[in-house]
């Protein structure tokens, strides 16, 4: 059983735990992490859900994400994730998503990481993940159009690729 912190919209803990089978309570929100890890080339590494998967089986996604259970924060469920789902443990102590996209059950924390990666060093596959390889933004868009990747809105996608890298919303050039 998967349990979740609740949240307010403020953020601000309500003291009350959720459970994932439960569905949805409104008001009552949660947090999500994705870790995207992108390459020098600009790729970002994504994984192949496997067809056991109660949710979206078979299809594209981002290199890693899930809810942050009760107990962690979002860092710690970020970490967690990337090992569950990758065998390959990264040190995320300290630092802060690159942004969060709400949404209509809770926050969405996205860390966008560089990192070179052997993709046979990882622990792929197993009960998560069927396969892994790295993709340019024009393929990650190919698959979301053709319906071989999550349906992810195609501009947070492109948000995603140009984002990687920056520290701010601000372009140091229209200074």
């Amino acid at each position: 059983m998967e349990l979740w912190d609740l949240f307010d919209a403020d953020r601000l803990p309500t003291g009350r735990t959720g459970v994932r089978q439960d569905g949805q309570v409104d008001g009552q929100l949660h947090v999500v992490v994705h870790v995207c890890l992108f390459n020098g080339a600009g790729q970002m590494l994504i994984q192949k859900r496997t067809l056991s998967k109660k949710d979206w089986p078979g299809l594209w996604d981002f290199t890693v994400g899930g809810s942050v259970h009760a107990g962690e924060n979002s860092r710690q469920g970020a970490m967690r994730e990337v090992r569950e789902e990758l065998g390959l443990d990264i040190d995320l102590e300290g630092a802060r998503p690159s942004f969060t996209f709400n949404f209509e059950y809770g926050f969405d924390d996205f860390y966008l990481l560089h990192r070179e990666v052997d993709l046979a060093q990882l622990a792929v596959p197993n009960e998560e993940v069927d396969e892994v390889r790295w993709a340019d933004l024009d393929e990650v868009l190919h698959l979301v159009r053709t319906g071989q990747f999550l349906n992810y809105r195609e501009s947070a996608v492109r948000f995603i690729f140009d984002f990687v890298g920056h520290r701010n919303i601000f372009d140091p050039r229209g200074l």
